[in-house]
């Protein structure tokens, strides 16, 4: 095994004890609102959920991860009040088996992708239909979550397929069980490249934006919320109430994303 090879191993290892270990709190928090949310969420989410504080009475505990661990968490009967998925699939896969409650589901966010290099990278190109990727990874990696589950994995395959260039670099690539996984391969310097979410380059000072990937390459990039069916808490309404506020979009959009719902 090189180095490399057992740092990429370090690291998702290390990533997924992580993401087992961000549910750990919600179970222990049946006082407060126990939000599920996309590990694409965290700072900003965290800044919000800090501002809201005054509005719902505490701050809420948020658990991240992919959003489809924490869905599978969700169907598995982890105590959570609200769940916030970075796509639409992963909220209807709650909703189709009545676990998540209708008339609280709203779009709330919208994101981009981008390919992102490490800071010092000299690499430069032009996002487009051929373009040249395999050639930019060269004999290195390239980052990005599950492409089979992690929404952000999801998306990235699919706009790399729309761009003609998916069967050159699917073998270079190093799936990661979550988008911020993704992200520290690159800022590490483990993965030569990576597909991430805008959000998580703005938040991340180890990166630097390559190119971002036309909009018309990959479905939209939403971010649903719902309260969950079986929710306890008697705060939760007054929090999903305050993710929709005038402050908490400035938030949002302070760290790159599109807010979707008029302010209430």
């Amino acid at each position: 095994m090189t180095r490399k090879d057992f740092g990429l191993r370090a690291i998702a290892i290390g990533g997924l004890a992580a993401t087992l270990m961000a549910a750990v709190p919600a179970a222990y928090a049946q006082d407060k609102v126990v939000v599920f949310a996309a590990a694409s969420l965290k700072d900003a989410l965290d800044a919000v959920n800090k501002s809201c504080q005054a509005d719902v009475g505490e701050a809420a505990t948020v658990s991240y991860a992919a959003s489809s661990a924490l869905a599978k968490q969700i169907e598995g009967g982890a105590p959570a009040d609200v769940f916030i998925s970075a796509d639409l699939d992963w909220m209807k896969y709650l909703s189709d088996k009545k676990l998540t409650k209708p008339d609280t589901e709203v779009k709330l966010l919208g994101n981009e992708i981008v390919l992102v290099a490490p800071k010092d990278s000299t690499v430069a190109t032009k996002i487009e239909k051929g373009f040249d990727l395999a050639k930019l990874v060269g004999d290195g990696k390239l980052a990005m979550g599950d492409f089979k589950a992690v929404p952000a994995g999801k998306y990235g395959k699919a706009a790399l397929e729309s761009l003609g260039v998916w069967s050159s670099v699917e073998g270079k690539v190093a799936q990661a069980e979550n988008v911020r996984a993704a992200l520290k391969l690159v800022s590490t310097g483990e993965a030569a490249l990576g597909i991430v979410y805008a959000t998580d380059a703005h938040a991340e000072k180890g990166v630097k934006v390559v190119g971002t990937f036309p909009e018309d390459s990959h479905p939209p990039i939403i971010y649903p919320v719902a309260q969950i069916a079986d929710s306890k808490d008697k705060d939760t309404p007054a929090f999903l109430k305050c993710l929709q506020s005038a402050k908490a979009g400035a938030l949002f959009k302070e760290q790159g994303f599109t807010v979707l719902t008029p302010s209430n």
